[in-house]
């Protein structure tokens, strides 16, 4: 496997739409060349979205684990089960990071995790720190806080300037999900 000569760190946050799409573009840019990807999902329930068949048709250089918990989560409330779902993603994420065997990690949704407090901000923290030099991380979802914004590398926030569900067009398959 070849190594990117110098891994940074991505964020690709904001509340508009794409951040996910984003980061998946990446993941088939970098298999493309070549790169090894692997993506790790949290918080998007147990299936329906369009991305968890569609990377199966780039195995085995782009792998993608999913950990979420049925139904929505609300901050502060019904937090156990998914709180216990991110813990296990993010056990998974520090050993595919530190293994050496990718070369792009990508953390869907952590961003959100960090923001229901389903983790503590520090792990997440001490997971870049402990990033090997030539591993390119990927982190997605809203609300990123200051401290990753200064602490990553590249920054893309996504902005709503509009949106079909504003006019009452709800989420399509294939396009949403």
């Amino acid at each position: 496997m070849d190594n990117l000569s110098k891994g940074l760190v991505q964020i690709y946050t904001g509340e508009g739409k794409g951040k996910t799409t984003a980061a998946l573009g990446l993941a088939i840019r970098a298999v493309g060349h070549g790169l090894r990807v692997y993506i790790i999902q949290f918080m998007k329930g147990r299936g329906g979205y369009g991305e968890l068949e569609g990377l199966k048709r780039l195995q085995p250089e782009c792998q993608l684990e999913h950990f979420g918990a049925q139904g929505w989560v609300h901050k502060g409330e019904n937090l156990e089960e998914h709180s216990q779902e991110v813990r296990k993603g993010f056990r998974r994420a520090e050993e595919i990071i530190v293994s050496g065997e990718w070369n792009i990690v990508i953390l869907d949704e952590i961003l959100n995790a960090l923001w229901f407090e389903l983790i503590p901000e520090s792990e997440v923290l001490e997971l870049l720190n402990k990033k090997p030099p030539e591993v390119e991380l990927v982190l997605t979802g809203r609300n990123a806080s200051e401290t990753f914004i200064e602490r990553a590398d590249l920054v893309t926030e996504m902005v709503q300037r509009k949106h079909p569900f504003e006019q009452g067009i709800m989420a399509r398959l294939g396009i949403e999900y």
